[in-house]
């Protein structure tokens, strides 16, 4: 089976055993989530979640990505500034995708 989930703000094409990053969420590590945001199952889209579908998945490992350097300047002004930013993750695995 093939669902389009809403997490985060973004949208992820998935299938049963699909590892995604996306946006942190509030799980530990061997927790099962559930997505009721779907917008698409099979051939079957909804207007506009599809009702009684959900996507279950299980968290593998929160972290952050790789830093970022963002470096800010004005030419002969002596203006430098110099930030990084690590941008937080959660790493889950699908599992099912149930329709009711």
């Amino acid at each position: 089976m093939k669902a389009v989930i809403v997490t985060g703000g973004k949208q992820y094409y998935v299938e049963e055993g699909t590892i995604l990053y996306i946006e942190k969420l509030d799980a530990e590590v061997g927790q099962t989530v559930t997505f009721d945001d779907v917008l698409m199952v099979n051939e079957t889209v909804g207007t506009p979640l599809v009702e009684g579908a959900s996507v279950e998945a299980e968290v593998l490992k929160n972290g952050k990505q790789k830093k970022v350097v963002v470096y800010k300047y004005n030419a002969k002004k002596k203006y430098r500034k110099k930030q990084g930013h690590r941008q937080p993750y959660t790493k889950v695995e699908i599992k099912t995708i149930h329709v009711k």
